[in-house]
C-alpha cells in the first residue's frame, strides 16, 4: 500500500527534523487537511530554526487568519517584512506587504 504524502514527510523528518523545506511541506499538507493548528505550529518551527525562510511568514500569516487570529497574522507579516528588507528579498517583501495591507485595510 502506498504511503500518503503526510506519512512520507513524517518519515523523512525523523532523520532531518529541522529541515526547512520538509517542515514547510508538512505545514502545507496540514493546511490542505484543514489542520490549521498543526500547520501553524509547524511553520512556527520553520521560522524558529530558519528565520531567513521568508516564504513561510506569508503562509503562516494566512494560516493564522484561517484560525481567526488576525492580529497574530499581522504581527507575523510585519516580522517577515522586516526580514525581507534585511535580506533584500524583494519578491517575498512585495507579497508580504500586499497581504498585510489587504488585511489591515479590509475594514475601511
Amino acid at each position: 500500500m502506498a504511503e500518503t504524502r503526510l506519512e512520507q514527510l513524517l518519515a523523512l523528518l525523523k532523520t532531518e527534523p529541522e529541515d526547512a523545506f520538509l517542515n514547510h511541506a508538512l505545514a502545507m499538507e496540514y493546511l490542505g487537511m484543514g489542520e490549521e493548528q498543526k500547520a501553524i505550529e509547524t511553520m512556527e518551527k520553520v521560522i524558529h530554526f530558519h528565520p531567513d525562510h521568508t516564504g513561510t511568514y506569508y503562509h503562516l500569516g494566512h494560516a493564522l487568519l484561517r484560525a481567526n487570529k488576525r492580529d497574530e497574522a499581522l504581527a507575523v507579516w510585519q516580522l517577515g517584512i522586516q526580514k525581507c528588507k534585511e535580506l533584500k528579498k524583494q519578491h517575498h517583501l512585495a507579497e508580504l506587504q500586499s497581504a498585510y495591507n489587504e488585511v489591515l485595510f479590509e475594514d475601511d
